[in-house]
């Protein structure tokens, strides 16, 4: 009898723990929901909390849920072409957290600079090599010392979605890709 108390004991033990203290891989949802990413974010980016939750939700009723997400920042210019370098780590449930880097060329009507913290959703990841790649789109601007904006990019079935937080004087609109890579590179090509 005292194997069968003990044994009851340490089931109470486990029941009384909270949800939360169990590590996220044990849990079987792969995607994060729009109030994660938010709390995430406002961690991340300040107090930036309205312009962050209505591209988050943009997003998500777009996309549905991303089953990972880059934290990152990152710097761009353009006088009618433009290159833009970033890096940041990839988090995700099932396959853990990597080091990622951005670069990309774009050309059309943009003219500035600018440095922005980065949240880049991403969707349909299967693996972590999925997201080596380019990513093509087009996107557009228009803030003076501060602004937000999203895009969304993709390559094959899998999107990314960059959210960023900018800083600078940037006005316009262009045609580009983001090429992700494991290691930094200044060749955006």
């Amino acid at each position: 009898m005292p194997t069968l108390r003990a044994l009851a004991a340490c089931l109470a033990l486990l029941a009384a723990l909270p949800f939360a203290a169990m590590p996220a891989r044990a849990q079987s949802n792969p995607t994060y929901s729009s109030d994660e990413l938010v709390q995430r974010g406002h961690g991340f980016f300040g107090e930036v909390s309205r312009g962050l939750a209505l591209s988050i939700e943009k997003a998500v009723s777009q996309w549905g849920q991303p089953n990972g997400y880059i934290l990152g920042q990152e710097g761009s210019g353009a006088f009618v072409g433009g290159l833009r370098y970033g890096e940041g780590t990839l988090y995700t449930r099932n396959a853990g957290d990597v080091k990622v880097y951005w670069q990309g060329p774009s050309l059309g009507w943009d003219f500035g600079g600018d440095g922005a913290r980065t949240m880049i959703l991403v969707y349909n990841l299967n693996s972590i090599s999925d997201i080596f790649r380019r990513f093509g789109g087009i996107s557009g601007s228009a803030y003076f010392v501060a602004g937000f904006g999203m895009t969304a990019l993709a390559a094959d079935k899998v999107v990314v979605v960059p959210i960023r937080s900018g800083v600078g004087v940037r006005l316009g609109a262009n045609i580009g890709y983001l090429k992700f890579t494991p290691n930094s590179t200044w060749n955006p090509f």
